[in-house]
């Protein structure tokens, strides 16, 4: 995935580049054939055009299709799209987990316009000229499907009259010990905080203090190390203390104390200690003063991977969790997310206790920094899949709006979410508002308020039971 994605954006900015020639060319001719005053006026809303439609991070084509497998004997059938309604082919499967796939065309206008699918109380974006397979997620419309009255409609963009329906069936994970691994403070809330809230045993594990790209704690008048300590501090004490809103009780919340960026690099190296980029730190016990629990790596404080994945068996033999929730390793690119699915399952196969299941996430993409597209509240469609992942099965659990009011309540505690966007990225937002009509929670300015307040949380599920 990251070669095709350095492909595309090769490609990217070499056509860039080349409009960009071709324009200023243009701008000569006019400059001298016509008025001059006409190139600043056209320099000027060739950026408030670009602001508006061309400045989206999309490292694949919109008109690619998605590539999903599903594990064998997933059920699925065929439905047809009539008069804006699903009209089943045959009696609906039981399974809680509903994805529909449809052939998605875009209008002339849904390429200005983000084009969406109003599916009954719901609507899911896709991106502007998009041409493909595409997968909605209809979880928690189950009865309307079933009585062949689910409405469906293409705004600013058409749907072909045939699709499938992929139903999947699955526990309320909920009900059984959960234990939800972060790699930093706000992962567990940005992915699974409706699971967590309504879990009946659960407990939350960071693995890093979240130091890194301090510079607004600067103004201060703090050096880089100091403002590096305070964020980790603050992030640690997020880790701990959100969750409470969630009705997790602070002896089940435990910091690790490693340093941000840091986990591949041990990955790599085992045995040696990786300290902070910006800190200076190297002593993870510093971050340890609130746990409940004394690990191994309190022995030392080394930031060693071995100190790591020795904390995890630890944790997982304390807890003894039969779910785990931990970033999706394909999926999310992060370095430290991927490392952190790396540690836990090293973890199981040292541990005593197995989980059974693993709930993976992705809070972010390769090749789409805006997924889930479209407004807060609305559901999640399944992100872009240019290249097959494995064939797992999904769980999509629904949050009421009491919920989402709760989760986005959670992340404004987040120190991290908090504060106003740079004046660059708050005037693209009023140009894209008045010029392609999109809009923002009031909840909050980070993305992530947009991004992960939602109808459904989505997971990918992967047995470890063997």
């Amino acid at each position: 995935m990251n070669t095709r994605k350095q492909r595309l954006l090769k490609a990217h900015r070499r056509n860039k580049r080349l409009f960009l020639v071709v324009f200023l060319l243009s701008l000569v001719v006019i400059g001298f054939s016509l008025k001059w005053w006409l190139v600043p006026l056209l320099l000027v809303l060739a950026w408030v055009a670009h602001e508006a439609w061309f400045a989206d991070h999309l490292f694949y084509r919109a008109s690619d299709d998605y590539q999903y497998e599903f594990p064998p004997g997933t059920p699925c059938q065929t439905v047809s799209v009539d008069n804006g309604v699903v009209r089943l082919g045959e009696p609906l499967a039981e399974g809680e987990t509903l994805i529909l796939e449809l052939e998605l065309k875009s209008s002339w206008l849904g390429r200005w316009l983000d084009p969406y699918i109003e599916v009954g109380d719901d609507r899911q974006d896709f991106e502007r000229g998009v041409k493909g397979r595409r997968f909605l997620n209809v979880s928690g419309q189950g009865d309307a499907l079933g009585e062949n009255s689910l409405t469906i409609r293409g705004r600013y963009c058409s749907m072909a009259a045939k699709g499938k329906l992929w139903v999947m069936v699955n526990p309320d994970y909920a009900r059984q010990r959960v234990m939800v691994m972060a790699p930093h403070a706000d992962d567990a809330e940005l992915a699974a905080f409706g699971l967590y809230s309504r879990a009946e045993e659960v407990s939350i594990v960071t693995l890093t203090q979240g130091e890194i790209e301090a510079d607004t704690y600067q103004r201060l008048g703090l050096s880089p190390a100091q403002a590096a300590r305070l964020k980790g501090r603050l992030r640690s004490w997020d880790s701990q203390a959100i969750p409470l809103w969630g009705g997790v009780p602070v002896n089940h919340c435990l910091q690790l104390g490693y340093y941000c960026l840091q986990l591949p690099l041990m990955a790599q190296d085992p045995a040696k200690a990786f300290g902070s980029r910006e800190s200076g730190d190297s002593d993870v016990r510093s971050m340890r003063r609130h746990n409940s629990l004394r690990l191994p790596a309190d022995v030392d404080g080394a930031p060693t991977w071995q100190n790591l994945v020795a904390d995890l068996k630890s944790l997982l033999e304390h807890f003894r969790p039969e779910v785990i929730v931990t970033p999706h390793p394909e999926l999310d690119p992060h370095g430290d997310h991927v490392a952190s699915t790396r540690a836990v399952l090293e973890a199981i196969a040292a541990s005593a206790w197995k989980p059974k299941t693993l709930l993976m996430y992705a809070n972010h993409l390769h090749d789409n920094d805006r997924w889930p597209m479209g407004p807060a509240g609305a559901g999640i469609a399944l992100p872009p899949a240019v290249e097959p992942l494995p064939a797992d099965r999904l769980w999509s659990p629904l949050l009421s709006r009491d919920v989402q009011l709760d989760k986005a309540m959670a992340l404004a505690m987040e120190h991290d979410l908090q504060g106003a966007p740079v004046f660059k990225r708050q005037l693209r937002r009023w140009i894209q508002q008045v010029l392609a009509c999109r809009r923002w929670p009031v909840t909050g300015s980070n993305e992530f308020f947009r991004k992960a307040v939602r109808r459904h949380e989505l997971f990918w599920v992967r047995d470890v039971s063997e």
